[in-house]
């Protein structure tokens, strides 16, 4: 199964870029192969908005392989714990991003989405 994850951004090209560097070299770290995607972007409200899909057996072996730093990450059970960790790196760069739960947002209580 795979987790998607809406993405907000200021920067299309440059975002996208950085995450699949990301997870790239995390596939490498856990030796897997084609375990994410990254769609194609809209752009409204000054923002570019695209969707992550990682699958799910990519979290899991980072989090066997980062073991209790991996548990002490902020947020409750894997995906959000993933959430925490693709924020952490991205917090390293200059880029203006948001990670959410796509299943998340569309079943948010205020119907936006």
């Amino acid at each position: 199964m795979n987790i998607r994850i809406n993405v907000s951004a200021t920067d299309y090209d440059k975002s996208s870029k950085e995450l699949t560097r990301i997870l790239t070299g995390l596939e490498q770290m856990v030796h897997e192969k084609d375990a994410f995607t990254v769609t194609d972007s809209e752009f409204a409200f000054g923002w570019y908005f695209y969707v992550v899909s990682v699958r799910e057996e990519l979290v899991e072996k980072l989090a066997d392989q980062m073991g209790s730093d991996f548990e002490n990450l902020k947020g409750k059970g894997n995906v959000k714990k993933f959430l925490s960790w693709l924020g952490q790196k991205i917090e390293k760069t200059d880029l203006r991003v948001k990670f959410a739960i796509k299943e998340e947002m569309e079943s948010s209580k205020y119907g936006i989405f």
